[in-house]
């Protein structure tokens, strides 16, 4: 009897082995084997509060792995069930389900270019992201006036304007409006506070957020390399004659809707970023400089000049006397008089 009831015990124990060994066999054929041999990639989005039984669903629907079932628990015995990550991702049905885990746990996203111009206020740059699909606008402009996030940042100011570094940027499609900002943000310090730069400021009269509001007005001034630090002499000179800096594209920035012209009412716009109405800088950043306008600000040249004017060709013209600029004015732009006392 006792040698019966072994046998049968030991012939169950193999049976149980057998299939076991066949459950193991299939999970790891399905766990190793891709849904199919095309090899061509697509973008497979996991949005912001997907399960990792959704996001198993969405795979299996769109062709990319077999059993649901099979993903997730290959999620579980690798304890990667929460690590999925929020982004658009390039699979193929050539990949293996192991493959799509890894790839979708490891962060590697697909990435979008986009360049921020030299000289875009937040509110371009909010709508040239939006524009792009990245982010919502509205949400992104709120974020850079977010006292708690600007004291986070360490900026000595009410808002970022000034301080989100122009730069071609790699963003994911799903990264947040607070992430965006602090790259920027980052960006700035990796690229201005350096050492030679730093050492270059202490040697003027400005604080780091003058600076940054002069080089503002600087970029937005011209566009031309070999003009920054002329113009900035400008500037300098101004202040330190205690004379109104009188440039347009502080009169701009106050005005609610800009449409091209600036007549003699807008002049008058009771505004603290009116450098028609009030001497010395405004009270920050018109706009979000690149470095060399903030190297122009730093270190300008030695000049007498106190006055520019367009010469409708994208370069200016300079003078140091009233005299000279009012017959550069008649020269070039009559109708419109620029740094008039």
């Amino acid at each position: 009897m006792k040698h019966w009831m072994k046998k049968k015990f030991s012939t169950r124990f193999y049976i149980f082995l057998a299939l076991a060994w066949i459950v193991a066999s299939l999970f790891y054929y399905q766990a190793c084997r891709p849904a199919s041999e095309n090899n061509q990639t697509v973008v497979f989005d996991i949005r912001p509060g997907m399960t990792l039984k959704q996001v198993a669903t969405e795979l299996s629907r769109r062709g990319l792995i077999h059993s649901p079932t099979t993903f997730q628990t290959i999620a579980y015995i690798q304890a990667k069930q929460k690590q999925v990550m929020v982004g658009e991702f390039s699979l193929s049905p050539s990949m293996s389900p192991h493959e799509i885990l890894l790839r979708i746990t490891s962060g590697k996203t697909v990435l979008h270019p986009v360049t921020i111009p030299e000289g875009y206020r937040i509110t371009e740059i909010a709508a040239l992201l939006h524009s792009k699909d990245m982010m919502d606008r509205e949400v992104f402009i709120r974020q850079t006036k977010d006292k708690s996030l600007i004291r986070a940042l360490g900026i000595p100011a009410d808002s970022l304007e000034g301080y989100l570094f122009p730069e071609t940027y790699h963003f994911s499609k799903f990264t947040s409006e607070k992430k965006i900002i602090q790259k920027m943000v980052d960006t700035f310090r990796q690229q201005v506070l350096k050492p030679e730069l730093i050492a270059n400021a202490k040697k003027t009269s400005l604080s780091w957020h003058e600076i940054i509001t002069m080089a503002s007005l600087i970029e937005k001034e011209t566009g031309l390399d070999s003009e920054r630090k002329i113009i900035s002499s400008v500037f300098h000179n101004r202040l330190r004659k205690n004379m109104p800096l009188q440039t347009d594209p502080t009169v701009i920035y106050a005005m609610k809707n800009f449409d091209g012209n600036i007549r003699k009412r807008d002049l008058r716009i009771d505004s603290p970023y009116n450098t028609y109405l009030h001497k010395g800088l405004p009270p920050g950043p018109i706009a979000n400089p690149g470095l060399k306008s903030i190297v122009a600000a730093i270190s300008p040249i030695e000049s007498d000049h106190l006055y520019f004017v367009s010469r409708q060709d994208g370069s200016h013209q300079f003078s140091s006397t009233l005299i000279e600029h009012d017959r550069a004015v008649q020269k070039y732009q009559s109708r419109k008089v620029r740094f008039k006392k």
